[in-house]
């Protein structure tokens, strides 16, 4: 009579809910922690791209520079 007619038994206590929720917990933290070194991974060439480009402007100054002392002197 504890069954039902007909019904089979299940479990249903709130352990398992904290289970469930511990798994889908841990799930969202391995997904946070890859999104986080995709970030990293992003930032860190976006960051060599910005000094490749400060180099460049430097470089570019530099040869300017150089070009108009050649000039100027006889």
């Amino acid at each position: 009579m504890a069954d039902g007619p007909g019904y089979p038994p299940f479990d249903c206590a709130p352990g398992m809910k904290l289970a469930a929720h511990e798994r889908v917990a841990a799930i969202q933290h391995e997904h946070l922690c890859h999104r986080l070194d995709q970030l990293e991974e992003l930032i860190a060439r976006l960051e060599r791209r910005l000094w490749l480009a400060v180099y460049g402007v430097a470089a570019a100054i530099v040869g300017q520079l150089f070009q108009s002392i050649l000039v100027a002197t006889p």
